[in-house]
């Protein structure tokens, strides 16, 4: 087979090779509409250089946290934190099972404005390293490029990692994230990689080609507890979709290179994009015609990404992506001036612009509240911290975020997913 060199002797003119992707799919991004399946989700659902333990440099402030901002808190004692109620009792940062069903689940509760990053240990799985990929065998590692291309042959990771850049902070979420598990299958990392801007510019397509199809090595010796999980771990993706989102196959997470249950030694990050689209182990790369058939993949995340059914063909999936969301995930007890006070600490991530119109009630019927978030959110890119004070009287309370603005689309936000539960006594 050939290697990255061979593909294309001379490496066509990259602003051809994509019009000429672009030019043949005649592809019109759309809106991701569909109802949300299994509102609470279940636990077993799919899956630039940064500092230790999720710390920022020096200086670097992340969204929803900075000076100027009033803290209502100051000089209060804190007393604790208040514990959602909901959920099985989940040990976080531990790989459970293995497989196809390998889990772990991050502890949202710890995120803080100090520490906004989730260290790689805590970092969620959804899929465990193979132990059917013999890394050894296939050192060094090789993308297969295929299908509609001029060349058929491969991409060595060799000679793409001179490539390799940081790629900013990202949040990834499991589609299937729920309230059983704590909503543990969220995280966010630094992330270093290649643009596939430049990974398409090197593959020679033919005319035809409209379709991207990413593939990930995915056998496993376990078989999946019920059949849960279906082996075939691939997505197809317009190469617009790719552009457009900043998809990239990254290499390094949190200045590391990319642990084995993340993709060891190159996976797929899409921006924006649910969990499943992010292929892990990365091995082939094969360009399609239009009327291709979904993935057994595109097809069992069908319903978690909100299509309308489970689509026959590649080209009637809507995109993956996530709509701007929010929740609590940690309530704090203060003594201030002699009172008890709750702060409400929580993030929200997702969608394509910012907003500073999201809201919070503390009961169903009852009005949304006004967040002020401070500083404001300026990016969708990984999540912003926001905090909000609560006084309530004892009781059950149902919480839920919200957004003001019509025009940004929150999907799961409207049907109630990410509610929290918590008694006050």
């Amino acid at each position: 087979m050939a290697h990255a060199d061979d593909v294309s002797s001379a490496r066509p003119d990259r602003r051809a090779v994509l019009t000429r992707l672009l030019a043949a799919g005649g592809v019109i991004l759309v809106g991701c509409d569909g109802a949300v399946v299994d509102v609470d989700g279940g636990v077993d659902d799919w899956p630039d250089a940064g500092l230790p333990d999720g710390e920022l440099p020096d200086g670097e402030l992340p969204d929803g946290g900075g000076e100027g901002c009033a803290d209502l808190f100051a000089g209060g004692e804190y007393l604790g934190d208040v514990p959602f109620t909901g959920g099985d009792p989940i040990p976080f940062h531990e790989v459970r099972r293995q497989g196809w069903d390998g889990r772990l689940y991050t502890d949202l509760s710890l995120v803080d404005r100090e520490r906004p990053i989730t260290p790689n240990a805590e970092f969620y799985i959804r899929t465990v390293f193979p132990d059917l990929l013999d890394l050894e065998a296939m050192t060094p590692w090789s993308i297969e490029v295929d299908g509609l291309v001029a060349a058929p042959g491969a991409l060595t990771l060799d000679a793409l990692m001179p490539l390799v850049r940081p790629m900013g902070t990202h949040v990834l979420e499991c589609s299937g994230n729920g309230r059983r598990a704590h909503f543990g299958l969220l995280s966010t990392a630094r992330w270093d990689g290649i643009p596939m801007v430049e990974v398409l510019d090197r593959i020679e397509a033919l005319p035809e080609a409209t379709r991207v199809l990413v593939r990930g090595f995915d056998r496993h010796s376990v078989p999946s507890a019920g059949g849960h999980s279906t082996p075939g771990a691939s997505w197809i993706f317009t190469p617009e979709q790719l552009i457009e989102r900043g998809a990239f196959l990254a290499t390094g997470m949190n200045g590391e290179p990319l642990p084995a249950d993340h993709g060891y030694p190159v996976r797929l990050v899409v921006p924006g994009w649910y969990g499943c689209t992010c292929i892990k182990w990365v091995d082939a790369i094969t360009l399609l015609p239009d009327d291709t058939e979904a993935t057994s993949q595109m097809q069992e995340f069908a319903s978690r990404t909100h299509q309308d059914g489970v689509p026959a063909l590649a080209r009637e999936f809507a995109p993956a992506a996530m709509h701007l969301a929010a929740m609590p995930i940690r309530i704090e007890r203060w003594r201030v001036d002699g009172a008890v006070r709750h702060r409400v600490f929580g993030i929200a991530w997702g969608g394509t612009r910012p907003t500073d119109a999201l809201t919070i009630r503390f009961s169903p019927g009852a009005a949304f509240e006004p967040v002020d978030v401070c500083p404001p959110m300026t990016q969708n890119q990984t999540w912003t911290i926001w905090e909000h004070a609560w006084d309530p009287t004892p009781g059950d309370y149902v919480i839920r975020c919200g957004v003001s603005d019509p025009d940004v689309a929150t999907r799961r936000l409207d049907v109630g997913f990410y509610d929290r539960f918590v008694s006050i006594a």
